[in-house]
């Protein structure tokens, strides 16, 4: 039930202030210049709370978006990867700046998609404006944020992100080694004045894990009687075991007998404290193989390539490469394709003979 008494303010002009009440509820209330807006605020909290809708929207309204994004830092990012950690940090500190001072409730799915837009557009001194893809994880890491603040702390009723589309990203950068790229690549590696270069590149190409997934790779994390290598920490937070093959397997046992007693890593610095600062060596041997647009990422890429052109389906690459859906390993569909028609053909021939 609502009652509205007016009242005169230190000016001495009628205001008046609405109270509503219900039955298993806390009482709310709020002051108006007009009676009329009294009401209207009386009718439609009355049935908002009738409806379950009102508290959450008054919680809203209690806090502030840099509140959200400071407890959320506080609390939920410390359980992240090392990796996540410094993006997502920075990512969260850039809505912060933007939206901080609003509160939860005014912060609307049109104030987000706003302000979306103004962060694909930026451009940043000396850099190029981010993309699709830059952007998209901006907004995914806000998403998280909201989650929280929704299930967990009870903040807001349901996120306003649910309502901001993402922008459309191109298809991903796939580069992969030629034959004789690849042969050219090893043969600089070998020829490098550093040591670690080569099976750093070996284990690169052969299992498709990061850089930062080799460099930072401990001796108790390698099993070399089952011969595969435990990742306990990866950009996406969940373990992955890798098969050690090949020439792969052949660098980790030669590395495993001169291994040093002060270090624990497997590629480690002089100072065996962290690993070997590998990007000197790299780029020196990528241009001495004389290879154009190659990232030492592309490792991964041409890791995937060679897994789908000898008959692994999108569902083992996704698997060893770490990633959690299909969608990312789509890049690679076209050479799982070519092998499937190789298989069909051979079978074809099998059963009718040559054509």
């Amino acid at each position: 039930m609502a009652t509205i008494h007016p009242r005169k303010d230190s000016k001495g002009k009628t205001r008046y202030r609405v109270q509503v009440r219900l039955k298993g509820y806390p009482a709310v209330s709020a002051t108006f210049k007009r009676k009329t807006d009294a009401k209207e605020w009386a009718k439609n909290t009355e049935s908002d709370i009738k409806r379950r809708r009102y508290f959450p929207y008054a919680e809203a309204q209690k806090h502030t978006f840099a509140q959200m994004i400071d407890r959320y830092l506080s609390e939920v990012m410390p359980r992240k990867s090392e990796v996540q950690q410094r993006h997502q940090t920075q990512q969260l500190k850039w809505w912060k700046k933007q939206l901080g001072p609003f509160t939860l409730a005014e912060v609307t799915p049109a104030k987000l998609a706003s302000t979306r837009d103004e962060l694909a557009g930026k451009q940043v001194p000396g850099e190029k404006p981010r993309s699709a893809a830059s952007t998209n994880r901006y907004l995914a890491a806000l998403s998280h944020v909201y989650s929280v603040a929704v299930r967990e702390w009870g903040w807001i009723d349901q996120s306003p992100m649910r309502k901001v589309t993402r922008l459309r990203e191109n298809p991903g950068r796939v580069r992969f080694l030629s034959n004789e790229e690849r042969l050219e690549l090893l043969k600089a590696c070998e020829d490098s004045s550093e040591p670690l270069l080569y099976p750093v590149v070996v284990l690169a190409m052969s299992t498709g894990a990061r850089q930062a997934e080799i460099l930072n790779l401990r001796w108790r994390d390698i099993d070399l009687e089952r011969r595969v290598f435990r990742l306990e920490k990866t950009k996406n937070r969940d373990r992955r075991a890798l098969p050690l093959a090949g020439p792969a397997l052949e660098e980790i046992e030669k590395l495993s007998h001169v291994r040093r007693i002060d270090s624990d890593l497997v590629f480690p610095h002089p100072d065996g404290k962290r690993p070997f600062h590998l990007r000197p060596a790299w780029v020196k041997a990528v241009e001495q193989a004389k290879l154009a647009n190659f990232r030492f990422h592309d490792l991964r890429h041409s890791a995937a390539s060679y897994l789908a052109m000898n008959g692994a389906t999108l569902a083992d690459i996704a698997e060893i490469l770490g990633h959690k859906t299909l969608a990312m390993v789509k890049r690679y569909s076209h050479l799982t394709e070519q092998h499937t028609s190789q298989v069909v053909a051979r079978m074809n021939e099998a059963i009718f003979g040559p054509h």
